[in-house]
């Protein structure tokens, strides 16, 4: 399966927004059924990161507390949650709020002291029936030096954690 670094689609609701920082990947599927939908995607989002993924949000989340800066709730039953998730505008899962969905597209995100960033996971049809791009972007808007100081560690492990989410993403939609 292959991921590409592309730009970000313009017609994605994140394309003309203001921002510090941007990045967005890119991989194609078939959707042999026709039924993955964008809370299908979201849900994927949600539940497939790898263990290591894992490990390095759960290490953020305890320095990240320190400074008193957003972790995101303890629950029990996350699956539960994910499963239970309907990707509606104010939603909450973990870290991420639901900030805009359409029919393709859903903007999930935070805003904090130190910056806001958005994630757009983007569904788009091509030409050949069944097949499909998933876009997932993100944009990073500092709103202090702190904001940008934190961003220094975290954008090499972000621009490694994308790409492989995207296939993760990708693998359980396929299943």
């Amino acid at each position: 399966m292959k991921v590409q670094k592309v730009e970000i689609p313009s017609v994605s609701l994140l394309a003309e927004t203001k921002v510090d920082y941007v990045d967005s990947f890119k991989s194609e599927y078939t959707d042999k059924e026709g039924d993955v939908d964008i809370l299908s995607i979201s849900r994927a989002f949600f539940s497939t990161s790898p263990e290591w993924i894992e490990k390095l949000f759960a290490l953020r989340n305890k320095i990240v507390s320190i400074f008193g800066l957003k972790t995101g709730d303890k629950v029990k039953s996350r699956m539960q949650l994910i499963d239970n998730f309907k990707g509606e505008v104010g939603e909450r899962l973990g870290i991420f709020k639901v900030f805009d969905k359409t029919e393709n597209e859903i903007i999930l995100g935070e805003d904090d002291r130190h910056l806001n960033f958005r994630v757009s996971l983007l569904l788009m049809k091509q030409v050949q029936e069944g097949d499909k791009s998933l876009f997932i972007s993100t944009t990073v808007k500092f709103n202090n030096w702190f904001g940008r100081l934190y961003f220094l560690p975290v954008k090499p492990f972000h621009t490694l954690i994308v790409p492989t989410m995207l296939k993760s993403v990708i693998k359980e939609i396929e299943k």
